[in-house]
């Protein structure tokens, strides 16, 4: 967990790393979350006692990875603690909106987990693709999914950088402990 990021998400953030990734991208900025059996154990608890000593100046929260919605059911509790919280939720997969959306309707906690979230940067990364200029994400086949919109059209509406964000370093990954 990193506190005071800028550069995952809108804003200041704290960043969630998770462990455990099935997508192995070749250049992935994080290979050490691809191990599910590596990383540590953190109970709910002591997440969210993280968050709320860094919540002063926060705008929200991001959890990337290794592949956030492999751990879907305990990040969909922990998305409601930082929803009460007031503060947003970005989310970073190597899945499309599309693959979650469709996984979404047999599976209620990566539906919570996108219901929750403010902005999806989505798709895997392709090292032949890598764009250092772009914002919030590292290849260009990458987007910025604004979840809100996207669910309610049932179908990935790109957020616009210029747009408002209103509430409608390498990396070890932890997995939610029971």
């Amino acid at each position: 967990m990193h506190t005071e990021s800028i550069v995952d998400g809108p804003g200041i953030r704290l960043s969630i790393y998770v462990q455990g990734c099935p997508h192995h991208c070749p250049g992935c900025h994080n290979p050490e979350t691809h191990d599910p059996a590596g990383g540590y154990k953190a109970g709910l608890g002591e997440v969210t006692a993280l968050l709320d000593r860094h919540s002063d100046g926060l705008n929200g929260v991001t959890i990337s990875g290794g592949e956030p919605f492999e751990q879907a059911a305990p990040l969909a509790v922990l998305a409601a603690e930082i929803l009460k919280r007031g503060l947003d939720l970005v989310l970073y997969s190597g899945y499309t909106f599309e693959e979650l959306f469709s996984k979404s309707k047999s599976n209620r906690d990566i539906r919570f987990l996108l219901e929750a979230g403010r902005l999806l940067v989505d798709g895997p990364f392709i090292l032949d693709e890598q764009d250092l200029d772009l914002a919030y994400r590292g290849s260009r086949n990458q987007r910025l999914i604004d979840l809100p919109v996207s669910l309610r059209s049932c179908e990935a509406v790109e957020w616009e950088l210029a747009g408002s964000f209103d509430s409608g370093s390498q990396a070890q990954g932890f997995s939610l402990a029971p």
